[in-house]
């Protein structure tokens, strides 16, 4: 009866730690998931770096690149920035090879890569160094579990300077944990407003 009991004590807490458990998953995992089940495309399986900001699979994450459009900000309207009631006209579009952001400005613009989130997967990302150490920084909330989509990319040009964005080179980096179970409702599930999302996606309520 005791032996019972403490096999059984053992075997609850080892349930209990492995499902409490929240891991960074690997490369061997992005890629085996971007290849079968279509999760990053286009799929890039190695650091590309040779004269560009690299981007590509790396040990624990996913450089994405940024696309060749680009929402500038701009105050010639003199107009307020409210996320509730968001004007286009508060940018300008522009398509290119580069972009160049005002001092102390803003742009939006997306990675050319399509993501689409395992139901059992957040992703985080953070931004490249090489543009953090020009002061550029690149935002970029979570990818919740189901969600799938072109992701919204804000840079903020936090120097008195006008700053160079390349296209169709590296961005940032997005980091896979795969957590302890399933959610009960995914982004999916809930019919997310910035599900599948595709080009440049201004804020929405």
């Amino acid at each position: 009866m005791r032996l019972h009991l403490r096999k059984t004590l053992k075997k609850e807490k080892n349930q209990y730690k492995k499902k409490r458990n929240m891991t960074v998953l690997s490369d061997k995992w992005i890629k085996k998931v971007a290849k079968q089940k279509g999760m990053i495309k286009p799929f890039v399986d190695k650091q590309v770096r040779k004269g560009k900001i690299s981007f590509g699979l790396s040990s624990y994450g996913y450089d994405a690149r940024v696309s060749n459009e680009f929402k500038i900000f701009t105050n010639v309207n003199s107009g307020i920035v409210d996320p509730k009631v968001f004007k286009k006209e508060s940018f300008v579009t522009k398509v290119g090879k580069e972009c160049i952001i005002p001092p102390n400005s803003f742009a939006l613009a997306r990675t050319m890569e399509y993501f689409k989130i395992p139901d059992d997967i957040l992703v985080i990302c953070l931004g490249k160094s090489t543009y953090a150490r020009c002061g550029i920084i690149v935002n970029v909330t979570p990818l919740e579990p189901g969600w799938e989509g072109h992701v919204t990319l804000e840079f903020s040009n936090t120097t008195p300077l006008p700053a160079k964005i390349y296209a169709n080179e590296g961005v940032a980096q997005f980091i896979f944990l795969k957590g302890n179970e399933k959610p009960r409702i995914t982004y999916a599930n809930r019919k997310g407003k910035y599900m599948k999302q595709k080009g440049v996606t201004l804020p929405k309520v």
